[in-house]
């Protein structure tokens, strides 16, 4: 009697289990999308180059107020061979490529280190827009990094000398006494710079720029080039 027991309940808590992720699919599939009202696209009208298209975009998702629009999601190559990704903040954009920061220490930079091609991808619900591009990633000089990292507020400058990202954390009382010790370095020298903080280009082969629409028929546009080198060729995809 006791097995038949202790099997009914695994039997009762397996279906629960089922019914948990049925209730989720049926939640997730409930969930709007393409709320709108979208924005218009229309590819024939694209100009020749991605990067005067891209700023028009990131000017409209910020007029339209699109929290954090220069965020995008860098995807790299880890040491296993498996895929990794973040969310980092987009320094500059020109004819040369995107530009992020990184530092060189970290698990992106590691990976950038030793496999120098990215992902980048942009997504603007309010507009039901996306960007992704791909492509291979340039480290800038010293010069050009320290810059980049002296533009920063004095707290973010002490958190990069810190070195240590996503290294296990014995304790929140640990971090705060480093980061105190980093910050007090920083305000005593002014120009202090880790000489490990990298600026990076990613100079694309591939930018897509993907507008949703309601109906599903979702309007794709990719600039391809088989090296910076060369000239952008303009192909619709389908959806």
């Amino acid at each position: 009697m006791k097995a038949e027991a202790e099997g009914d309940e695994g039997d009762r808590q397996a279906e629960g289990g089922t019914e948990q992720v049925q209730d989720v699919r049926s939640w997730l599939r409930g969930l709007e999308v393409f709320a709108g009202p979208l924005a218009d696209f229309d590819p024939d009208a694209a100009p020749a180059d991605p990067v005067a298209l891209f700023l028009d975009w990131l000017r409209a998702a910020v007029a339209a107020g699109v929290p954090d629009a220069h965020a995008m999601t860098v995807s790299t190559v880890a040491e296993d061979g498996d895929p990794d990704a973040r969310v980092l903040i987009l320094k500059n954009v020109d004819r040369t490529g995107w530009q992020f920061a990184a530092h060189a220490g970290s698990p992106k930079g590691r990976q950038l280190s030793g496999h120098p091609r990215a992902a980048l991808t942009f997504y603007w619900p309010l507009q039901g827009r996306q960007v992704r591009l791909r492509g291979a990633v340039e480290p800038a000089s010293a010069g050009q990094s320290a810059a980049d990292l002296l533009a920063r507020s004095e707290s973010a400058r002490a958190e990069v000398l810190l070195g240590r990202q996503s290294g296990h954390l014995e304790s929140a009382g640990e971090r705060e006494r480093a980061f105190q010790d980093a910050l007090a370095r920083v305000e005593s020298d002014p120009r202090l710079v880790s000489p490990e903080w990298t600026l990076y280009t990613l100079v694309p082969v591939h930018v897509e720029f993907w507008q949703a629409d309601k109906g599903r028929l979702h309007n794709r546009l990719r600039y391809e080039r088989p090296d910076p080198a060369s000239t952008w060729r303009r192909h619709l995809l389908w959806p």
